[in-house]
């Protein structure tokens, strides 16, 4: 009987040795699958410049190739956000950005479908009188990788009139 509790003892050991090995091999393959950072934020900046390139050349139909189908964007409502909302909200007037400059101060890579970004960006437009108007504001944006095109897009988007140096 002490033999068969022996035996039982070994093979259980021995499974439990077996099992560590199949999880170090999960690790292994875990690492080598590692994301490669350097050419994901690279990918990003060529998402963030080709949104401020359609922008300043004013090919507002090529917006919705950088967002995602269900992105959700939310813009300051107050300070120098109610100027431009106001001329903005003139249905007679076709009123856009003339141009945008976004400068991130973090961009963290959270898989290899989600990464967010946070920084400031500079608005900048045309007032009734003529003037150029530049708008200051920090961002956070949640962006999402495509599945069918490997391009990173704009998921989600709060802006806020709190500036961050």
């Amino acid at each position: 009987m002490r033999l068969l509790y022996l035996l039982a003892i070994l093979n259980m050991v021995a499974a439990c040795n077996n099992h560590e090995s199949k999880v170090d091999e999960k690790t292994q393959m875990s690492v080598e699958n590692e994301i490669d950072i350097e050419a994901e934020l690279k990918s990003i900046e060529e998402t963030r410049s080709g949104f401020e390139l359609a922008i300043k050349e004013k090919r507002y139909q090529d917006l919705k190739m950088f967002g995602t189908q269900d992105i959700i964007s939310l813009t300051p409502i107050c300070g120098e956000w109610e100027q431009y909302k106001t001329q903005r909200s003139n249905p007679n007037e076709l009123f856009s950005y003339d141009s945008l400059i976004m400068r991130p101060k973090e961009t963290i890579i959270v898989s290899d479908s989600v990464a967010y970004d946070f920084g400031t960006s500079s608005v900048y437009y045309t007032n009734k009188e003529g003037e150029a108007v530049e708008i200051t504001d920090t961002f956070l944006a949640i962006l999402k990788k495509d599945k069918n095109d490997g391009r990173w897009k704009l998921h989600r988007e709060v802006a806020t009139t709190n500036m961050v140096e």
